[in-house]
This record gives C-alpha cells, structure tokens and sequence, in this order.
C-alpha cells in the first residue's frame, strides 16, 4: 500500500474514491482533530499516486491553529470568506490577505499557515491541489512534510515589494514557454470575475483561456478555459494528474478510453470536479443558459507529459457526440451556436498547450 494512501487511512475523515464528484460544497466530511476542522480526501481515478485533492472545512467563526505543510499547496475556495496569514520561520514577519467563494491562492512550501473563517454564521469550505502523493512516496514520512521545524523556504516570497506576490496579477509573455503568455501571481481574488482572457480557436468555436502562473513553482499549472452559450470543446487527451473544477456554469464532460470504449457522461455545475483518466479522450459542453468555466489544475510537464495534436476535428467524431449535445440542448430550450461548417471542414489548427483546455 503506497505511503499516501496509509497515511489519508489514519486521519479518520471521509475517503471518496471516484470518477467525479457531483459538488465539493456538500460532499461528506468529517472532524480532523489535529487540525481542529472537518475534512474529506477525494482520491479521483484519473489522478493515480500523483497528486492530492483535500477538501477542508472551517468551523464558522474559527481560526485553526498554525501549521506548515512541506509541499507547495494551491488552495481553491469554495465557499465562505475567511482570511489567510502566512510567515516564515519564528517571529517572521506576517502576510495576510481575505478571500472569498471562487478565490484561489497558492500557500508556498514550508510557509507556516494559519487560516480563519471571518463568517460566523457558517463554515468555510476550501479545496486543496497538491503533489503529496509523490512526495511522500520518495520520503515515506509524514512528519517531514507537517509541522517540520527543521525546513525553511529558499525564497522569502514576503519580503519586500519586489517579492509580493499577493499583489495583483501580472502579464508575462513567454512565461514558461506559453507562448500566448500568463498572469502571474499567487492569488487570484475572484476566478468568476475574471475577464482578461486570450481567444482559443484551436479548442472551438467561442473558446477563450486564461494561463495563470505561480510565481516559483514548477510543480503546479493552472488554466481557466471558457466556453461560449451553446458550443462545446473538441475531444483532446493528456497525461495522469490533470484536475478539473468547475466556477460557474453548467454542462457535461464526455470521457473514453484511447483505443476506444464506452463514454462515460459527468454533468457538471459550479462546485463538482472530475479527473480524465490517463491518456483518456475528454470533452466539454457548455449546455446552460450562460458562459461556462472550468479550471485545470495540472502536475509539472514531466509528470503529465503534453500531448500534442491530440484535438479531435469535429469532423472526425463520433456523431453521437453532436446528437448528444443537441439533445441535452434541446432540455433546456438553448440552441446550438455552433457554426455548421465546423461539421464539414477540417481545421488545421493545432494546440498550443494542449491538455490546459
């Protein structure tokens, strides 16, 4: 049994083993007493040994006690407002900033936390993306990634202006070979408010993305693809690890096997996430009255290796496919805005990044 997995049988909180998870704002959890909160651990099939999703809820009106975590840990709020502090090492100096339903920060490593739900009438709820699983399974001891005194930050990301990066985003081009460029920062307020995103025509009709950058770090990717009122993405296929969230809208997800096989359909709504299993065939469908968007959360490029020229033309698949959209369009009284001639023309576009989209 890998580390990992011994160490999440201990806590004594929820497990759930699945493909998807209808909405992480009601999922079950349960009390984490050496946090002084409740949580649950969402082992997804798609994410095999790589990387962890934890969802954390805050008492109302609670401020849990200090901790520090050894790996880089990005935190996506569900809901609730509350406030975060960080420092580095004994008496440092302290950093905090509030967030809110849909704010998504990154708590760099070894960085002691402190988190407070500033709402007392009801809990916080946070989800937590990280590559534990992988740690743990080079260094099989828990203790060296909770609450090690022995470990302090190479970088102090606080100190001084030149190294806020809880300050406001920041567009870089060429950021880590993105050739369409990135917003850097290590928090973003509002993922539903944002609206600086760059067109993706490659990925179909009405597609636009957001790549954001945390400053830093390697090991995590971040991207925030949109989807135009009745249009869907073309079927594109990725590595293992690879997370996806859903902010706001509603729709379904198509998934299958590389070879081929049965489709498997998660619908999805603000709250719910899903993981494509490895080198799966994945696609997204916007059939709600409004613009959908989803965050990728991704592990580093030699884990999830990229896949290049994995989209499918629309030409190319499966009719059912089309018939399907349509059907569930037709649910909701929403018409297909896809342009015809996508059905009877090739494209010759080809992904920039695939697998972030």
């Amino acid at each position: 049994v890998p580390r990992y997995e011994r160490w999440i049988e201990s806590l004594g909180v929820p497990i759930h083993r699945t493909y998807a998870v209808d909405d992480l704002r009601t999922i079950e959890v349960g009390p984490w007493e050496e946090r002084e909160c409740n949580a649950a651990v969402v082992v997804l099939h798609g994410q095999a040994d790589y990387m962890e999703t934890r969802v954390t809820e805050l008492p109302p009106g609670a401020t849990l006690p200090p901790s520090k975590f050894g790996v880089d840990d990005l935190i996506y709020v569900l809901s609730g407002t509350g406030q975060t502090t960080l420092w580095v090492g004994e008496g440092g100096e302290k950093k905090s900033f509030e967030w809110q339903a849909h704010s998504l920060f990154l708590v760099p490593r070894n960085y002691t936390m402190q988190l407070a739900n500033l709402q007392g009438h009801q809990p916080a709820r946070l989800l937590h993306y990280n590559y534990l699983p992988m740690a743990l399974s080079i260094i099989p001891e828990p203790a060296f990634f909770f609450d090690n005194p022995a470990t302090q930050p190479t970088i102090d990301l606080l100190a001084g202006e030149s190294h806020d990066v809880y300050s406001e985003a920041k567009f870089v081009t060429n950021a880590r070979r993105r050739r369409a460029g990135a917003w850097v920062a290590s928090f973003f307020p509002d993922l539903m408010a944002w609206d600086r995103m760059g067109h993706m025509a490659n990925r179909g009709p009405g597609a636009a993305n957001a790549q954001i950058c945390l400053p830093n770090v390697t090991s995590l990717r971040v991207g925030l693809p949109t989807m135009a009122v009745g249009t869907y993405k073309k079927a594109h296929y990725h590595g293992q690890g690879a997370v996806i969230v859903i902010p706001g809208g509603e729709g379904f997800s198509l998934m299958w096997p590389l070879e081929g096989g049965e489709k498997i359909m998660v619908p999805w709504h603000e709250g719910s996430m899903f993981a494509p299993p490895n080198m799966w065939y994945h696609q997204h469908f916007n059939v709600g009255g409004s613009i959908a968007r989803y965050m990728t959360l991704h592990p580093a490029r030699h884990i999830e290796p990229e896949a290049r020229g994995s989209n499918t033309d629309y030409v190319d698949e499966d009719p059912w496919i089309r018939q399907t959209f349509e059907a569930e369009l037709a649910k909701r009284g929403v018409k297909t805005l896809m342009p015809p001639e996508v059905y009877t023309t090739r494209s010759n576009w080809q992904p920039r990044d695939a697998g972030e989209g």
